[in-house]
């Protein structure tokens, strides 16, 4: 289910829109496609069972009409041929006794011979066709248009017929109407009702349903036509409106969507993104569409980014004084810092003996260390950058030089330094490294040369060696040594460093500003 929701929240408002419009919309359509389907086919079922039934109730006509004849004929020349002067006589009487049936007939005795007939009989083209008593044949003759029956009765048979007007009133008389009738024997066949389907306006169309039967004891077949109107093929599409809503829904909603909403909002985020702050006021699109929403939208982003360059621009003015005051602070700590030196070298003057002027010189090199730092601090605040451990160094090593004892006056520094640039904490902790060595040389050996070297061992970090005879191992046992070793000890861990010693060098790992 979290996944389904996942797929839901990233596609687009169109699509989630599209898709919520089929679930509301496409099922009640299908339904409704659904029923007007069945709907269509219960009526067409309808209509053909009517169809059945007006045919079935035409063959009966027929049928009836047929039987009604054949067994009027039957009871009328029963015993009349054998016991009668005129037989011919003797059926037309009983004939006439009996409504609905033909007054023309034929009489034939046991043989074949015809004996007396009444009206203006024949014997439909098969005069030999001999029938015994009891029973019936039935054939058709096409070219006089009728059906020929035959009975077979005591001393010879009777004949009759019936023409396509008898068989068309007897199908009116029963108000079964058909398309078309057909009787067809073995050999033989005729049309007592022709005529097609047509099809009709408004969508309706008529077609023919055909049923099928045999009668007389299967000598005759009649097949029945009837027309009924059914729905249309044409009609079925109407079944579609449903569906077709949903398309048009889903099409309109989306056309109405990207027009009023997507595309403003579109333009509206072009506009910001190309929006470069600090160049003026936000530009919107003029072409924003009628929806009053996404203009008001377009007014808060305007205000938006009106109130946020406004206090950018508060903020940089803010940095700006902000900067100048750390600037000043770092200059007047500078200052002050060069004040308390030149006091101490003026007390170092005037000290009556050596070891107060060599306290006050010691503590005078540490004082202008760290106001080397803070003046390079001050000089680096422009570009951020830290503190360039170059320019400090040999800003530092010359200030050692200047500072040294008359001793030391010719003490050698050497410096072998990258372009590196450190925080003010790795610069300050620097310097007093670099102050206590020195410092440590020129007392004990001062004709011995200082080299300083710092080189770069990754992106944010540098080694930083100071090289010198007066850290053999010969000093080692020296008391003042001792407690050189546990300052330059702290340094080192105030650099989060591990000193690394070797005989004549002291190095340590600096972290330092990636290179630019």
């Amino acid at each position: 289910m979290s996944s389904v929701k996942a797929w839901f929240q990233q596609l687009p408002t169109a699509g989630k829109l599209l898709l919520l419009l089929t679930a509301a919309i496409l099922p009640l359509g299908l339904v409704l496609v659904a029923a007007a389907t069945s709907g269509i086919n219960q009526a067409n079922d309808a209509l053909a069972a009517r169809a059945s039934d007006q045919g079935r109730l035409a063959i009966r006509a027929i049928d009836s009409l047929i039987g009604r004849n054949v067994l009027a004929l039957r009871v009328a020349a029963n015993g009349a041929i054998d016991g009668s002067a005129d037989p011919c006589q003797q059926v037309q009487r009983a004939l006439s006794s009996a409504p609905g049936t033909p007054f023309t007939f034929l009489l034939s005795d046991s043989v074949g011979t015809q004996l007396c007939a009444r009206g203006t009989p024949d014997d439909g083209e098969r005069p030999t066709l001999l029938v015994a008593p009891g029973q019936v044949k039935i054939w058709l003759s096409p070219t006089r248009g009728r059906l020929y029956y035959r009975v077979g009765v005591i001393g010879g048979s009777a004949t009759g017929s019936i023409d396509r007007d008898q068989f068309r009133s007897a199908l009116i008389a029963a108000r079964a109407g058909t398309a078309t009738l057909v009787l067809s024997d073995d050999r033989d066949r005729i049309e007592i009702v022709g005529g097609a389907g047509q099809t009709l306006g408004s969508g309706m169309e008529r077609t023919l349903y055909s049923v099928a039967q045999s009668i007389v004891g299967g000598q005759l077949d009649i097949r029945a036509e009837v027309s009924t109107e059914r729905i249309a093929e044409v009609d079925r599409l109407v079944i579609l409106l449903p569906v077709l809503m949903w398309i048009v829904a889903a099409l309109l909603s989306w056309l109405v969507v990207r027009t009023f909403l997507l595309n403003p909002l579109k333009r509206i985020q072009v506009a910001i993104t190309a929006h470069d702050p600090g160049t003026g006021p936000l530009q919107l699109p003029s072409r924003l569409g009628s929806a009053i929403e996404i203009r008001e939208l377009g007014a808060s982003f305007s205000r938006a980014v009106e109130r946020i360059e406004q206090n950018e621009k508060d903020m940089a003015e803010a940095l700006e004084g902000q900067r100048k005051l750390v600037r000043e602070v770092h200059h007047r700590v500078k200052n002050n810092l060069q004040v308390v030196a030149s006091l101490l070298n003026i007390h170092r003057r005037s000290a009556k003996s050596d070891d107060a002027k060599d306290a006050y010189s010691s503590i005078g090199r540490r004082v202008d260390a760290l106001a080397v730092v803070h003046r390079n601090h001050y000089a680096e605040l422009e570009e951020n950058r830290g503190i360039a451990l170059r320019s400090l160094l040999s800003e530092l090593a010359a200030n050692l030089r200047g500072s040294a004892p008359d001793n030391a006056r010719s003490l050698d520094i050497g410096l072998d330094l990258e372009s590196i640039n450190a925080t003010q904490d790795v610069a300050v902790a620097t310097a007093f490294l670099t102050t206590e060595v020195v410092e440590h040389a020129m007392l004990t050996q001062p004709e011995a040369p200082v080299t300083l070297t710092l080189r770069r061992t990754g992106d944010t970090t540098a080694r930083f060696t100071l090289a010198t005879n007066a850290l053999s191992e010969a000093a080692a046992a020296d008391p003042e040594h001792q407690q050189f070793e546990r300052i330059i000890a702290g340094l080192a861990k105030q650099l989060r460093s591990t000193l690394d010693r070797a005989p004549g060098s002291y190095s340590v790992e600096l972290p330092v500003y990636p290179p630019r």
